[in-house]
């Protein structure tokens, strides 16, 4: 157990020593002569309008995330769809028995040469474990759909969200502008 925390701490230390180190041996390194120009703010070399310090849209941030979530998730397949794959093969009557043997090691999990004869995967049993890998493929995309949908149908991915309440904003105060119009040019009794 002491073993094991020292190996622990060990790695903190040099962790925090490998952080640390370069930003030291910069701070004695590296020339300082700031100048106005090297002072400015950064635009990817266009020149600077403005303050850099402007609210900036959310959706950009949410559709960043939800590609972030949704390109990871799809890596969540490749398990699934090797073991569907794997079984599909064993599936196969006419697959040899080499075959089927080194086929039945690899999705086992069995080093080479150490699986049993009466271990070895039947065609039944492949399909069975196919069929449960393809209702765990579609459930998992089914949840991410209904996911999906649930942030479509919020509003998150509607970009025009801003724009289309302006314009009825703009149409409800012109219609009201015009009410007030009308009243005022009509006959006092």
């Amino acid at each position: 157990m002491t073993d094991l925390v020292g190996h622990f701490l060990l790695f903190t230390v040099l962790g925090v020593v490998f952080l640390l180190l370069p930003l030291v041996l910069g701070l004695f390194v590296r020339p300082t002569n700031p100048t106005p120009q090297k002072l400015t703010a950064y635009e990817c070399g266009e020149p600077t309008i403005g303050s850099s310090y402007i609210q900036f849209d959310l959706r950009f941030y949410v559709v960043a995330l939800l590609f972030i979530i949704f390109d990871v998730e799809v890596a969540f397949f490749f398990p699934w769809a090797t073991v569907f794959g794997e079984a599909t093969q064993l599936l196969d009557s006419r697959l040899a028995e080499p075959a089927r043997v080194q086929l039945s090691e690899k999705l086992l999990n069995h080093p080479a040469g150490s699986l049993a004869a009466e271990n070895i995967v039947s065609p039944a049993a492949a399909h069975s474990l196919a069929l449960t890998g393809l209702v765990d493929i579609l459930f998992f995309f089914g949840v991410l759909l209904v996911g999906f949908a649930y942030v479509w149908k919020r509003g998150d991915l509607d970009w025009v969200r801003a724009i289309t309440s302006q314009k009825s904003q703009a149409a409800r105060s012109a219609g009201s502008e015009a009410t007030s119009a009308q009243r005022t040019l009509e006959p006092v009794a």
